[in-house]
């Protein structure tokens, strides 16, 4: 089974600035075509950018991933022309400012509304059903309560007709939750991971690769991921 590799070209943590078009293109497509060379594997590139979109594709990624949730007219015309699967994410507000004062009515059926609105969006403006991705977006205009209560409710998500991309390694809940740094948290990163996948999670987004493959795999073993079929 092949396992995508994530290629980030801007950051999305809370307060980051933003890049420009020409600077991202110049990070990311010298080393989307290098990896499309030398490995055989599915590249992910991390971009809200229609022009990078395109040429990512073009030299070799086979998935986008869009924090802003294809947010603009462009982006969403861009990936439609790509035909690759998408990943829409939801975030509310941006990167420099969506930690702030986030609420909801119901973080879950929020989110999930939010969601499957776009993926509406999507297949209007000629996205195949079948390559859409949704991600709740855990850590990006959420508090601490709102994240674990989507984990808890992950299914309802699952269960809403889309493979559903889960991202919670290293975030900054562990560190709310249990006091650990950044370089501490692999161990509850593999444990939310397990979590996410026993409530119907198809795809994992982690930094530390090996443990939470293993972990998976003992799940696998023991018959307990009854929701997926990895």
């Amino acid at each position: 089974m092949l396992r995508p590799i994530h290629f980030q070209t801007e950051a999305t943590r809370p307060g980051a600035q933003a890049v420009s078009t020409n600077d991202e293109m110049a990070r990311v497509i010298p080393v989307i075509r290098r990896i499309d060379q030398q490995f055989d594997c599915i590249i992910s590139v991390d971009t809200s950018k229609p022009e990078v979109m395109l040429e990512a594709v073009n030299s070799g990624a086979g998935i986008i991933n869009d924090v802003c949730g294809l947010a603009s007219e462009a982006s969403m015309l861009a990936a439609a022309r790509s035909n690759v699967p998408v990943c829409i994410m939801h975030m509310q507000g941006n990167p420099r400012s969506m930690q702030k004062s986030p609420y909801y009515d119901n973080v879950v059926e929020d989110v999930k509304a939010i969601l499957l609105n776009k993926a509406k969006q999507c297949i209007d403006h000629g996205i195949l059903k079948s390559n859409i991705i949704i991600d709740p977006g855990f850590g990006f205009g959420k508090k601490v309560h709102h994240n674990v209560t989507l984990l808890n409710r992950l299914d309802k998500l699952c269960d809403a007709g889309f493979p559903v991309l889960a991202g919670l390694s290293r975030k900054s809940m562990i560190g709310h939750l249990l006091g650990l740094p950044v370089d501490e948290r692999v161990a509850p990163s593999v444990a939310l991971a397990i979590i996410a996948v026993q409530k119907g999670a198809k795809i994992i987004r982690t930094h530390d690769v090996k443990p939470t493959h293993d972990a998976i795999r003992m799940v696998e073993a023991l018959g307990m991921n009854s929701k997926n079929d990895y």
